[in-house]
């Protein structure tokens, strides 16, 4: 995975070489963007999940015009807090296309990319396969799906007993298999998905009320939401609508 001292080695010996390195991974994405999401380099897994030929049927296009938007969407609002704030994100449990254009779960990371005067002129990233062959995790299909419920339902009270009982599997096995398969706690990626939603609802409706935002998003408790949003932001839910609407004009 990518670090600060991987981005400084990059800059000193150039993206080619380091391309050229990934190209030979089969289960790790690399991407280069610009301050735009537009893709500036990748490897041939890259390629493979965009459902693609060539390099250069992915170059110059933004995630947007390759995956579904749902998807897209999701990508999209990581880079603008990359990049817009220089922040980096680490071990993101995301939905992503696996080669085939079939959905599967990884690992992503992204890190800013400066420029000579200090400004965040791009990303760097990666984004790791999880678990494709289900022989390595006997339960792996159990536990995608309780993944894929959370991902889906966290506006409602998900409850993980009643999950692992519709799985058959107990609630102690649940929670060992999903850390061992998806590097999260059950809980980590239900408060994940909350947060990453209502980041969204507030980049889209940046006037609404905050308490409306916790509520759509599965809070029922305002201060544990603003707690949680300023950990994964960087600022409170209250802060990050007055700078969306500051950015609107």
């Amino acid at each position: 995975m990518i670090d600060a001292t991987t981005v400084r080695a990059i800059e000193a010996i150039g993206i080619e070489a380091v391309e050229a390195v990934f190209d030979a991974l089969d289960d790790i994405a690399f991407f280069v963007k610009d301050r735009e999401g537009r893709y500036l380099s990748i490897n041939r897994t890259m390629v493979r999940r965009c459902g693609v030929r060539h390099k250069r049927d992915v170059l110059g296009k933004t995630a947007l015009e390759l995956f579904p938007r749902a998807l897209a969407e999701t990508y999209l609002a990581q880079d603008r807090k990359v990049i817009d704030q220089g922040a980096p994100i680490d071990k993101q449990l995301e939905l992503h296309i696996y080669p085939g254009r079939s959905r599967g779960w990884c690992i992503t990371k992204k890190m800013p990319l400066f420029g000579k005067d200090g400004a965040v002129v791009g990303l760097i990233g990666t984004s790791q396969d999880l678990g494709l062959l289900d022989e390595l995790h006997p339960a792996y299909r159990q536990i995608a799906r309780i993944a894929q419920h959370i991902s889906e339902n966290y506006q409602q009270n998900v409850s993980l007993k009643a999950l692992a009982e519709e799985a058959g599997l107990s609630l102690s096995r649940v929670e060992r298999l999903f850390q061992k398969v998806f590097q999260h706690s059950p809980r980590q990626f239900l408060v994940q998905c909350r947060l990453a939603a209502a980041r969204t609802l507030i980049e889209q409706k940046p006037q609404a009320r905050i308490a409306e935002i916790a509520y759509e998003c599965g809070y029922t408790d305002h201060s544990a939401f603003s707690r949680q949003f300023k950990s994964y932001v960087g600022m409170s839910p209250t802060d990050y609508g007055l700078h969306m609407r500051k950015a609107a004009g």
